[in-house]
């Protein structure tokens, strides 16, 4: 890989996971009403077809791993488990009265976190029943949760995979002890193979790794070492991500300084390390930080041009409504977003004054929803088209005026009506999708908001 390449190209840039990027939501969220008529027109579209998806955020954590973005509540308190599994089922409750006599469809179901395997297998089984209670299965659902290496027990994979869980993301990110130890992450190689092996053991049919590179204190010798495990241990799928730095964001970040950090020069060397050994093992890119085998649904999904994403990342289903239940998830209508109240105690707040607890959102208009289809497209499939009327605006034709010098480094090739990412380009996939971010491009930030994106 050209690494004058990935210098020039490693700029701030979003993962998006939604376009417009939550940044560039308009500042005012729907109210309930309107939220409401949203996500009503999409799940009479939706469900009947296709089903709908349901995200459930477990924010709870006993400690705190100091590299991680996501919103947590530290504590050692399990009492606090019931409380907020009522809360979520009252939260799904509410969305039965807007989805009216019709069942809902479950298509695809993830538990995130948070660390879900703090609540018990008990409790996990209560908050999936309570779910999944007067709802339909559709019969190709996909149930899936991440795994903290540290605390996911043997009864935690049996009783989720008796209520339908046949897929789980192990949070490995790194297997050098140094490394572990400076993020704070308490977890041992030994209990990684165990939770793979007992998983596979037990039925489950996908195994993912999450892999983090530029991590404080890490190697590309370190990450060399950790892909050979990796390889050994053969995960369907992996996710190969960029640690981001925003201690202004994440406090927990701060208990290291930027000097623990590698440099721009090692970050890609470990970068590529970790990347060629994972196309020397036969993993192949599917997008975005993403890798799989030729066996993986993900995989065999892109080939057969149906492959999605969403607030979830990258998954073989398409539903066009996402429903987030719990403090901070956020709701997708197609046409809208919502993201509930980030604090646990104003979530607790609005469930008890019988609201959802939207804090803020977008609802998206034409243009949005274009450079939308444009984005998702590259995301997933590596082209766009925009042949059809209702697939073009002025947006796009400025964005190809941004794609002329990743042209000429031979990252896209351009045609009439269509723009495809080269296999030379895919490692810059979110470079060419900020082409496209016509909201970016309309109020570039003045500060950082995002983290780089090689």
């Amino acid at each position: 890989m050209d690494k004058d390449l990935l210098f020039k190209y490693n700029t701030p840039g979003p993962r998006y996971t939604s376009y417009p990027t939550v940044p560039y939501w308009q500042n005012t969220a729907p109210t309930q009403r309107k939220w409401s008529e949203l996500a009503k027109e999409a799940f009479f579209v939706s469900n009947q077809r296709e089903g709908i998806s349901l995200y459930v955020h477990l924010p709870f954590c006993e400690s705190l791993c100091t590299y991680c973005g996501c919103n947590t509540r530290i504590t050692i308190n399990h009492a606090v488990e019931t409380k907020y599994i009522d809360a979520v089922l009252k939260e799904w409750k509410m969305y039965f009265s807007i989805f009216g006599d019709a069942k809902p469809v479950i298509r695809e179901l993830h538990l995130g976190g948070g660390t879900p395997t703090f609540f018990s297998p008990g409790n996990l089984t209560r908050l999936v029943n309570g779910l999944l209670e007067n709802a339909i299965i559709h019969p190709k659902a996909s149930f899936s949760f991440e795994a903290h290496p540290g605390n996911t027990t043997d009864e935690h994979l049996q009783a989720l995979f008796n209520v339908g869980f046949r897929r789980i993301s192990i949070g490995v990110q790194d297997f050098n002890p140094i490394v572990l130890a400076i993020i704070n992450r308490h977890q041992t190689y030994e209990q990684v193979v165990h939770l793979t092996q007992k998983a596979r053991e037990i039925g489950y049919t996908s195994v993912n790794y999450d892999i983090v590179y530029g991590l404080p204190q890490q190697k590309a010798c370190y990450m060399m070492q950790t892909m050979l495990r990796v390889i050994q241990l053969k995960p369907d799928r992996i996710a190969f991500y960029s640690y981001a730095h925003v201690p202004w964001i994440k406090p927990g970040q701060r208990n290291y300084t930027e000097q623990d950090l590698p440099d721009a020069d090692k970050k890609m060397a470990i970068y590529e390390t970790g990347r060629n050994a994972l196309e020397l093992a036969g993993y192949k890119d599917i997008g975005m930080d993403h890798f799989a085998l030729k066996t993986d649904e993900l995989f065999i999904a892109q080939s057969e041009d149906r492959l999605h994403r969403n607030f979830m990342g990258y998954t073989d289903t398409r539903t066009r409504l996402l429903i987030g239940l719990g403090a901070s998830s956020i709701s997708d209508s197609w046409t809208g977003y919502v993201q509930n109240e980030k604090k646990v105690e104003d979530y607790y707040k609005r469930i008890d004054a019988n609201e959802i607890p939207i804090a803020r959102g977008h609802e998206l208009t034409r243009e949005d929803l274009i450079m939308r289809r444009h984005i998702l497209r590259l995301m997933t499939s590596f082209e766009t088209s925009w042949a059809a009327t209702s697939e073009v605006c002025m947006e796009v034709y400025k964005a190809l005026e941004h794609l002329s010098e990743m042209e000429f480094d031979e990252l896209v090739e351009i045609e009439p009506f269509r723009v495809r990412i080269t296999e030379k380009g895919k490692p810059f996939v979110r470079n060419v999708c900020m082409a496209f971010d016509a909201r970016l491009w309309a109020d570039l930030p003045q500060t950082t908001l995002f983290s780089q994106t090689i």
